[in-house]
């Protein structure tokens, strides 16, 4: 019997990683256009620099060259701290109609940056990686229904993550205007 739930233990942790192996499927397409512009972080499972974020929003602006502008900004620990900018740079990778970019922080290392989700009007965007180490659930908006939310997270399950340090990201608007001296790099 003993034997019997070791094997069982085994299986179940082993399907567990192939669910996780597999290749994740981005959108069928992305209309670059339509995708250009903010998406408040409602969600997220976390890179560290994000891990305490408030007010996170992600802006997008299609480039002369073809690649995608981003400047990520968010408040670190509380409403009240400053503000943060991160600015990547995303390429769009050849042949997956939009929906795969390289996102690019630090030269020459792009990271991995899948569309896996896209609702129809655009309102909805789940960015994921086949690592499956961080998500974002994002939207056009600074709140989302709770019907909206559990289907995003039950999405992002199904796309193999195991949802832990999933976290919502505080959001609380309107915030007022951004102080150039107290944004920061970090």
């Amino acid at each position: 019997m003993r034997t019997l739930r070791a094997f069982v233990l085994a299986m179940l942790a082993l399907a567990g990683c192939a669910h996780a192996s597999r290749p994740l499927k981005p959108v069928a397409n992305v209309n670059l256009s339509h995708f250009m512009g903010d998406w408040y972080v409602i969600a997220h499972i976390p890179s560290y620099p994000e891990r305490n974020a408030y007010n996170a929003i992600e802006s997008y602006m299609l480039r002369r060259d073809g690649r995608i502008q981003t400047h990520f900004r968010y408040r670190n620990g509380s409403f009240d701290s400053p503000v943060k900018v991160m600015q990547p740079v995303g390429t769009v990778r050849p042949g997956t109609s939009n929906a795969v970019w390289g996102m690019q922080f630090v030269w020459p290392i792009q990271a991995e940056y899948v569309i896996a989700y896209l609702s129809p009007d655009y309102s909805l965007t789940i960015i994921a990686r086949n690592k499956r180490d961080y998500a974002w659930i994002m939207a056009r908006t600074p709140t989302i229904s709770d019907a909206a939310y559990a289907d995003a997270v039950q999405r992002l399950q199904a796309m193999g993550y195991t949802l832990e340090g999933l976290r919502k990201v505080p959001q609380r608007w309107p915030e007022p205007a951004v102080d150039a001296e107290r944004a920061t790099t970090p």
